[in-house]
């Protein structure tokens, strides 16, 4: 089975009506669109207001950019100084070999620069851009992302990771992914032997934001990374209409946990153009990030982060718990709501 790529293909499996089609034509012609096999038949018999089917089926709302809305709203480009690397943090950087991905999620914050047949690095570019993290002894971590990175090749992934294990000063190789919850049978053996090399710690941060998602083919996927010895992380995006309340974050931070990945960040969406409609205010994230303290234990607790707008980084987003109330004195509030006053 072959995957969808367009909205004539959507509406031919079945997952839009032809009139649903034709209103979103034009958020096709900008936006890619693509789901595996796999999230076809996950998709099967879901309508809009489902939380899967509303992260990867396009509606005519992204047609609407408000005014803070960007192309580039975390600042990569301005953050390049060689192509396929983005530098925003002394002692990491952003490795991009490609731009394309296996699904394109309907609030991503790169989705002005990815698509299908998205431009890969060449040799000559790859090589360049592995002689920068080579000549600057600082970088430690190397984030290989995109687009999505598993969909280069055992080969590739291979060549990736063996360059960087060369280089003493480089001690993580960490990899973002969607693969695992949105095309699992991509995740075998050889897939995952390639992301390993002496002397380098492997991890991978994966992407999945409902509990959903976690269907006993991901399961099983995610059990072959850790079994594998590559320890996985959790990278969630707080989305109105689809996790944005309290039990919907419990299930899915426990259903993280329980199947062995960290919930690592829980991010505030960014201003990227046409996703207005899936943004809470940093406000009522910061309630709903409040209220998970009480209902679920710290290793489910991922943090809440803001990436401020221009390149300038992610900030820790949640609420205040302590504020000073006084010279030594302040006011601490507990998981009921409860405050109390310290000194020290």
């Amino acid at each position: 089975m072959k995957p969808l790529h367009s909205v004539s293909d959507l509406v031919a499996a079945g997952l839009m009506t032809p009139d649903a089609g034709k209103a979103v034509e034009t958020v096709a012609e900008r936006y890619a669109v693509a789901l595996t096999p796999y999230l076809r038949d996950t998709l099967a018999g879901r309508g809009a207001d489902d939380p899967l089917y509303a992260q990867y089926v396009p509606s005519p709302q992204e047609a609407h950019t408000t005014p803070e809305e960007r192309e580039d709203p975390i600042g990569d480009v301005a953050r390049s100084p060689v192509k396929g690397i983005v530098h925003r943090y002394p002692d990491r950087v952003l490795l991009k070999p490609l731009h394309a991905c296996a699904v394109y999620c309907r609030f991503c914050f790169r989705r002005e620069m990815v698509g299908p047949g998205g431009e890969a690095l060449s040799n000559e570019e790859m090589d360049a851009a592995l002689a920068y993290i080579r000549d600057h002894e600082a970088i430690w971590e190397v984030v290989v992302t995109g687009g999505d990175p598993l969909l280069l090749s055992p080969r590739r992934l291979r060549g990736i990771a063996q360059a960087l294990s060369t280089m003493p000063h480089v001690g993580v190789l960490r990899l973002h992914s969607r693969i695992p919850a949105a095309d699992p049978g991509r995740v075998t053996g050889e897939l995952i032997e390639a992301l390993t090399a002496p002397g380098l710690a492997t991890w991978m941060a994966v992407h999945i934001n409902h509990a959903d998602e976690l269907t006993p083919e991901v399961r099983a996927a995610l059990a072959r990374l850790v079994e594998a010895g590559i320890p996985l992380l959790g990278q969630t995006v707080l989305l109105k209409g689809i996790n944005d309340n309290p039990a919907a974050l419990e299930a899915l931070f426990r259903g993280l946990v329980r199947n062995r990945v960290k919930p690592y960040y829980l991010h505030h969406p960014d201003l990227a153009a046409g996703t207005s409609h899936f943004r809470n205010s940093l406000a009522e994230g910061q309630a709903l990030v409040k209220g998970l303290r009480g209902r679920v234990s710290g290793v489910c607790q991922p943090t809440y982060v803001l990436d401020i707008p221009g390149g300038h980084g992610k900030t820790p987003a949640a609420a205040a718990w302590i504020a000073e109330d006084g010279e030594g004195t302040y006011r601490v509030e507990d998981f009921t709501g409860t405050t109390h006053r310290y000194r020290g």
